[in-house]
């Protein structure tokens, strides 16, 4: 059994990153993919402990205060977070276990858990970035300037990963990722 391991996914909007985690489970056995827990209420199809964890404010909030949450943000009003039992639990299984957050929220998992390896998705440039921003056809002027401008921040702090991969080619981006992810399986091994 290969020892279990925690990898940190984070990147800008627009980066591929949903696109390279899902083919990593594909090329992965032992991966797994932590789900999110939010207070937001579900939209139609989204299913309970598939998509997100749905939780109360009160359970949320319960969670904080116990130390139950690897990392946690707000967003739209609506708090998001990343629950430390079921990754624990995984990591104790010996999977290698994918979380797909923000940089912000990757720092804070690496405080709680400094054996988190972080990985930085980028993009082939800032221009390429926009484009496939306006290529899903789902943003307003205003939301990809603002998505811009967040990846900026976030690029700027990708010398703090552990490995940065660009994703210009989306075989040989999933390849690399794989690869780190097995290394540091056989290299942990237990």
């Amino acid at each position: 059994m290969r020892h279990g391991n925690l990898f940190v996914i984070s990147g800008p909007s627009g980066a591929g990153k949903g696109t390279l985690v899902a083919r990593l489970v594909r090329e992965v056995p032992d991966a797994w993919v932590s789900v999110s827990a939010t207070t937001r209420a579900p939209r139609p199809g989204e299913v309970d402990g598939v998509h997100y964890r749905f939780v109360s404010d009160e359970e949320f909030d319960r969670l904080v205060a116990t130390d139950g949450l690897l990392e946690w943000a707000v967003y739209g009003g609506n708090r998001y977070g990343t629950p430390r039992a079921t990754v624990e639990e995984h990591i104790a299984k010996g999977d290698q276990v994918i979380l797909e957050i923000d940089v912000q929220g990757g720092f804070q998992v690496r405080d709680k858990m400094p054996s988190a390896r972080l990985v930085f998705i980028e993009p082939p440039s800032l221009q390429v970035l926009e484009e496939r921003l306006r290529g899903r056809g789902t943003e307003t002027e205003e939301a990809v300037a603002e998505r811009m401008e967040t990846a900026k921040v976030e690029l700027s702090r990708k010398m703090e990963y552990d490995v940065r991969l660009v994703n210009d080619d989306l075989d040989g981006a999933v390849r690399a990722l794989a690869g780190y992810v097995d290394e540091q399986a056989e290299r942990t091994r237990g």
